[in-house]
């Protein structure tokens, strides 16, 4: 099946959506942006105020056949923290940042990668080099199956206010290419939540989702999903399942400006998310 022709049947796809709010994970809070490590042993997530501000990670740990009581991971720090991404063998994971630097605070979000040391730690987060960040804002980091790096950006040069960009490392260089039309668009492009096989692509543009085809050596043009997932509210932080067959996401509910994890299936892919037992 060709990536637009995958595209086209998730569009159509008759989706069950329901909410995935784990206690302790769910909180009056809003709760987003979930990423699990590599063995679904870990949940990274960002929990912010039920407005959507003051953005911090989160991690909760499967132990005893239960998700403990959510914590910032060791190498949390100040300012900003959201939008994490672990990588498939779990050794690395990365997420945006508006840290001080070198006691130094920072006003704008840029991409941090830390990766894990032999005794299964955290080590110390390195920020990204230019190109990959800039004098604008960076979100939602995702290292695709090819080495690209996925991400938006508000930075010049772009189609509309925010875009998504990619980036690729040669020769020990960085280059960054916008996606051009298709993806981005005039409004705002957030995030790109790319499939394990490269397939097609999740995008979060004005609040809503949307899927995109891979078309050629490029991407073909976005589809908004249906209503089933895009309401009235925001919709944001969408993760994939391996099979790419259902995701979660995060949704404000409007129950006091409070938002949610929900899990979206499309009816035939395998069991996800991870259960803790």
């Amino acid at each position: 099946m060709t990536g637009a022709a995958l595209a086209l049947l998730l569009q159509a796809a008759a989706w069950q959506v329901e909410a995935w709010q784990p206690a302790p994970v769910s909180s009056p809070a809003f709760e987003s942006h979930p990423a699990f490590d590599g063995r679904g042993r870990a949940l990274y997530f960002v929990r912010s105020s039920a407005r959507f501000t003051g953005w911090r990670l989160q991690v909760s740990h499967c132990r005893g056949g239960r998700w403990t009581e959510p914590a910032e991971p060791a190498f949390a720090g100040d300012g900003a923290e959201a939008d994490p991404f672990v990588t498939a063998d779990g050794g690395a994971l990365y997420f945006i940042s508006s840290r001080s630097e070198d006691g130094v605070p920072q006003s704008e979000l840029d991409i941090w990668r830390v990766t894990r040391r032999r005794d299964g730690n955290w080590g110390a987060p390195e920020r990204l080099p230019e190109p990959i960040n800039s004098a604008g804002n960076e979100w939602f980091p995702r290292l695709a199956h090819d080495g690209r790096l996925y991400f938006g950006s508000d930075r010049p040069g772009g189609l509309g206010g925010t875009d998504i960009w990619r980036a690729r490392q040669r020769g020990g260089r960085w280059t960054v290419e916008n996606l051009g039309p298709g993806v981005n668009g005039p409004g705002d492009e957030y995030e790109a939540e790319i499939s394990r096989d490269g397939r097609r692509m999740l995008l979060m543009a004005g609040g809503d989702l949307w899927t995109v085809p891979r078309s050629g050596g490029g991407w073909g043009a976005r589809i908004r999903l249906g209503p089933e997932i895009n309401g009235a509210r925001l919709e944001a932080g969408p993760l994939l399942a391996p099979d790419g067959r259902s995701f979660l996401l995060a949704r404000d509910t409007g129950a006091g400006g409070s938002g949610e994890l929900f899990l979206a299936r499309s009816g035939r892919g395998r069991f996800w998310p991870p259960r803790c037992r």
